[in-house]
């Protein structure tokens, strides 16, 4: 079921809309000739697309490559960006404000694509063999006791993109690789925990207050006592007979024809079967009231299901015995249904597990949302996620971040944009162009054979620009020609090539942009803000904002602008106290003081104002930004408070007030 909501996010300039998409765990497959949004798949040729039929013996395939592997590039694919136009990246964003922002997004927003690429150096054919996958992902139920479905936001400019490369929408839900995190894994099995706690048989204890009450209706009467006289017969029958191999039950009665006696853990057993759940709950009451040495109990089998059972004990402690043995068949087939349902993770295991070097393009946001779906909750704090991501991958290279701060990749990027597909044109025309590259230049290329099964192709390019996989794959293909640019001899090492440790790359491991509008670059090692280390590449982009000058501004409406608050402060603290004023959306702007003491001055004189609220205040300077009492200001640390809510209130001045 898929019920789509529409918001109009009433910006002029960002005509978006957003679709919340609540989607129901299938509990079959449906035929794929079901369309939803699906464009025709493009020729994936070498390109290994893996949805939950082939998942297994892929995933075996991968555990093989990724051991061997020089490093692994991965790159992802998701229902969208941003939940609101005020939550993009702008050049007044602190570095903590950023990792909020991309927060938000990984909270909210879904993964359905997971490309991922082992590389490894071939000495032999002096040549990269890499083995791209393309994992079709998507959240479901799979355990137990989880809510019956699970929600996620849809950008339509995302999914317009994705259609736009022909993304196979019906792989995706229909096929899609489902996923537990680690602590919903944990939280799991303390579900199961706390169910089964006291749940096995209840105590005597338990079910004293219930027994007298619950004999109400007359076919209950009835019921409990047919019941009591069958339990009875057969438990005099069994102690006649200590083989319990004997029919008991050959009465055509038809209630007697529901019953038949087994072996439980060696004890002999009644079993139960085609009643209701009322029923078994009478049968409970019945034999905890009436029969000492009589225990109901239910267990789950692997193959059949939910077993209800009246087993025979001969004393206390069986009893005792019997539960803990009950106990644990239940915690057994618990695990493995969550081991089940562990789906995708496995291959996220896998990567933390080698401790291979991770290379993405741009992936900051890749890196967020890899950890939310896959480890936990995302920490609260900036500082607290990049110490988190060191736990799990201690060497991530960002591509973007090594072609902006080497000068010879700079160059050859044209000084512009570093966008992937132009990195993978101008860095590796042989391959992006599927022709070889002769003569001297040849020499500095580096070659890559991609191997798919038992498919080998020297010259590759599946034509599936922007999925996950051949994303991941031009990725690799670009850092292994920056290595070379950088002058790592992959020639003369022995592999495995040991990257981490190369002396050549240690300026640009573990080094992730938060944002390329203002050129902030994280140290994750640190957790600083490390792009002055990088070159002056990133110097030109770090424009100077002055965090404890400016002033944060809300519910702006068309009759007072930016300009209209510029002319004001002019007017009360002088021609040169505001240096600049930037928007956050059109309820909202941040005034940049030119001194820190300007701001408390002024959020000083704003509330006093407020509070007197008597007829000379018309005639302040201010009079024109306070009239009406909506326009609101705080300092720049409320903007952090009101970005760290999870709420997504379109305009910013709405979610200001509902924070």
């Amino acid at each position: 079921m898929l019920r789509l909501a529409f918001w109009d996010w009433r910006m002029s300039y960002h005509r978006e809309y957003l679709v919340r998409a609540l989607l129901k765990a299938r509990t079959r497959t449906p035929p794929f000739t079901r369309s939803i949004c699906c464009a025709p798949s493009a020729s994936n040729t070498g390109l290994k697309n893996v949805t939950k039929s082939n998942f297994e013996p892929a995933l075996a395939e991968l555990r093989r490559h990724v051991k061997e592997a020089d490093f692994v590039s991965i790159d992802l694919e998701m229902t969208g960006l941003t939940s609101a136009p005020w939550r993009e990246s702008f050049e007044f964003d602190r570095a903590d404000i950023q990792y909020l922002k991309v927060k938000d997004s990984a909270e909210k927003f879904a993964v359905v694509q997971f490309g991922v690429c082992p590389f490894r150096w071939d000495p032999q054919s002096q040549s990269f063999v890499a083995h791209p996958h393309n994992f079709y992902i998507f959240p479901r139920q799979e355990t137990p006791g989880e809510c019956s479905s699970f929600e996620f936001l849809c950008q339509t400019s995302s999914l317009e993109f994705l259609a736009k490369y022909q993304f196979n929408f019906n792989a995706c839900i229909y096929e899609g690789i489902s996923y537990l995190s680690r602590s919903q894994e944990e939280a799991a099995l303390r579900r199961f925990d706390s169910i089964h706690q006291n749940d096995v048989s209840d105590s005597p204890s338990n079910l004293r207050d219930v027994i007298d009450t619950q004999f109400v209706r007359i076919s209950d009467i009835l019921f409990t006592e047919r019941m009591k006289s069958k339990l009875s017969e057969w438990r005099t029958e069994l102690l006649h007979n200590k083989n319990g191999g004997s029919d008991i039950l050959g009465s055509s009665n038809n209630l007697i024809q529901k019953f038949q006696t087994t072996f439980f853990q060696m004890r002999p057993a009644f079993m139960v079967n085609g009643l209701t759940s009322r029923q078994l709950r009478l049968i409970k009451l019945v034999t905890e009231k009436n029969f000492q040495d009589l225990v109901y109990v239910q267990v789950t089998d692997e193959n059949s299901g939910p077993q209800h059972l009246i087993v025979y004990i001969d004393s206390t402690t069986d009893r005792d015995n019997l539960m803990m043995e009950v106990k644990a068949r239940h915690r057994k087939v618990a695990e493995m249904k969550i081991k089940a349902a562990i789906g995708f993770r496995h291959v996220i295991d896998l990567l933390s597990a080698e401790r291979k070097l991770i290379v993405g393009h741009n992936c900051f946001l890749d890196v967020t949302h890899v950890y939310r779906k896959f480890v936990g909750p995302l920490p609260s704090s900036a500082d607290e996620f990049f110490s988190a991501v060191q736990m799990y991958f201690p060497y991530i290279v960002d591509t973007k971040v090594l072609l902006n701060a080497d000068d010879v990749l700079f160059h050859i990027m044209k000084k512009g944009s570093t966008s992937l597909s132009k990195a993978f044109t101008l860095l590796c025309p042989q391959i992006a162009f599927g022709v070889p590259v002769s003569g001297v230049v040849d020499k500095s290329r580096i070659r890559v054979e991609v191997q798919v099964d038992d498919q080998s192709f020297s010259n590759w390019n599946s034509g599936a620009k922007h999925e996950a996989g051949y994303d991941a794959f031009m990725t690799g293909c670009v850092f292994a020609q920056a290595c070379c640019h950088l002058g790592i001899d992959f020639n003369n090492q022995a592999p495995p090539v040991d990257l981490p440790g190369n002396e050549k790359l240690q300026k640009y491991i573990n080094h992730l942009s938060l944002s390329w509008v203002n050129g902030d670059v994280v140290n994750l090692k640190t957790g600083k803000s490390d792009a002055e280390s990088l070159g002056s590449n990133y110097h030109k982009k770090n424009k100077k904002i002055l965090f404890p000058n400016m002033v944060l501004f809300w519910g702006l409406t068309s009759e007072l602008r930016a300009g209209d608050i510029r002319d004001c402060m002019h007017k009360v603290f002088g021609k040169d106290s505001v240096t600049s004023i930037y928007h956050l959306d059109d309820t909202a702007v941040f005034v940049q003081f030119s001194e820190a003491k300007l701001v408390s001055d002024f959020l000083e004189l704003k509330n006093s104002l407020d509070r007197e609220n008597n007829p000379l205040t018309v005639l302040h300077p201010l009079s024109r930004i306070l009239e009406g009492g909506c326009i609101r200001a705080a300092s720049y640390e409320t903007y952090k408070d009101i970005c760290s809510s999870p709420l997504a209130e379109v305009l910013f001045s709405d979610q200001a007030e509902a924070v």
